[in-house]
């Protein structure tokens, strides 16, 4: 088998046959140069806060916290997840500077906030109304298959193999788990942080059109 057997698909198109439509959410350059983004196909040709314009009044209720002490290299994915999801937003707490690049650029079109500590992050989700549900695999954990997520939940996620700070699991209002049945101890936090993102959808959201 030679080494040029799966060559990389092309992603978007190409530019635009003439003449442009005439519609004030296209952007010219990528209209003459074509659209390689990641987004959908809807969104060719869009400006950026096009898309973002077209996708706010449409955002779920729930948000995602997640803890950053340590610089997580899995930020960009769960940035990437809440967008996928359409989160209302993400809120990243502790150091502001994290890993961009598992995002995929996603963070374009994603409303990302940032707090220094859990205490702030609890007056956050206070006065936006968000029930703060904390997400790992403690003993005193209810499952997450089980229960009715609240429809406005801020979902708070851990750091890679430390999980949450003590003070993020006092603060949770509702603490949940995630069922595993292998022999790891502990799931990527970016893979825990789309399972349950995807609990409240299922709960929740109705299938795109």
């Amino acid at each position: 088998m030679t080494d040029d057997a799966t060559p990389d698909l092309e992603v978007g198109v190409g530019p635009h046959p003439q003449p442009w439509p005439d519609d004030p959410r296209l952007d010219p350059d990528l209209l003459a140069h074509g659209d390689r983004r990641n987004v959908v196909d809807r969104f060719r040709y869009w400006r950026l806060d096009a898309i973002v314009a077209d996708l706010d009044p449409r955002r779920h209720d729930f948000a995602v916290a997640i803890e950053n002490w340590q610089h997580d290299l899995n930020i960009g994915t769960v940035v990437r997840t809440a967008n996928a999801f359409l989160a209302r937003e993400v809120v990243i707490v502790g150091r502001r500077r994290w890993n961009r690049r598992g995002a995929m650029v996603t963070d374009r079109y994603q409303h990302i906030g940032h707090v220094a500590s859990i205490a702030d992050l609890v007056t956050r989700a206070a006065a936006e109304g968000y029930v703060l549900v904390a997400v790992d695999n403690l003993p005193s954990a209810v499952p997450i298959e089980r229960i009715a997520l609240p429809r406005k939940a801020m979902l708070l996620f851990g750091q890679e193999s430390v999980g949450l700070t003590d003070e993020a699991r006092d603060a949770a209002e509702v603490v949940c788990s995630i069922a595993q049945y292998g022999s790891t101890r502990s799931i990527n936090a970016g893979v825990a942080a789309g399972i349950a993102m995807h609990t409240w959808i299922r709960q929740y959201a109705e299938p795109p059109d």
